[in-house]
Formats: structure tokens, C-alpha cells, sequence
């Protein structure tokens, strides 16, 4: 005669105790994803602000000043604060062109900083 064994109720409720954490892990890996990827869309996007402006600048021919200008820009339906301003350099020819970019104009942190030099 032959005895059918089936999972007991224990090894079930082990199964599925294993199965939750494994899904858990999963759901929480794809949310820390979702954040890391939206922090790296927001930084792209300030970036080209930051890009744009630098070469509006240049095309300009504009020697920066060395106080802040400030202004906005619509970009991805989203409002960017960006501002700009010269830095003096070692050689009187050349000027640094710092340009920041935020989502918040009170936030201290820039989304996107960057440096290019000008020539007069």
C-alpha cells in the first residue's frame, strides 16, 4: 500500500513566509529605483538648462559679470531657477562662468553646477 505525502501546514506557511520576504525585497529594490531614477532625470534636465545658458552667453559675447544674474527657464514642464556669474581668473583675458541650476530658488543644494571659461 502506498502512503501519499502531501506538504505539511508548517512547510507551507515556511514557503510562503519566504515567498513575502522575497517580494518585499523586490518591491523595495524597484522603489529606491524609481527615486533614483527621477534624481537622475531632474539632474539631465538642469544640466541642459545649465548648458543652454552657458552657450547663450557665449553666442552673446557677454564678458560675465562678477556678481550673480539670476533668471528662469521652462524646460520638461517644469520651472528652473538658474544664475550665473563670473569668476576672476589668474590671466586678465579669461574669465570662469559659473552656472548654477535649481528647482527650488531657495534651495542651497543646485541640481546642476557648471564651470566653462571665457575669453574677452
Amino acid at each position: 500500500m502506498t502512503i501519499a505525502r502531501g506538504m505539511t501546514l508548517l512547510e507551507v506557511m515556511v514557503a510562503l513566509a519566504i515567498f513575502a520576504l522575497a517580494a518585499l525585497s523586490l518591491v523595495r529594490t524597484t522603489g529606491q529605483q524609481m527615486v533614483a531614477i527621477s534624481a537622475m532625470e531632474e539632474k539631465t534636465f538642469a544640466t541642459w538648462v545649465a548648458d543652454n545658458k552657458q552657450a547663450e552667453l557665449r553666442l552673446s559675447n557677454t564678458w560675465p559679470n562678477l556678481s550673480w544674474t539670476e533668471g528662469t527657464e521652462e524646460m520638461a514642464n517644469q520651472k528652473w531657477y538658474w544664475r550665473w556669474k563670473g569668476v576672476e581668473t589668474e590671466d586678465e583675458k579669461f574669465r570662469a562662468l559659473d552656472v548654477e541650476v535649481r528647482l527650488d530658488p531657495k534651495s542651497e543644494n543646485p541640481r546642476a553646477t557648471l564651470r566653462t571659461y571665457v575669453n574677452r
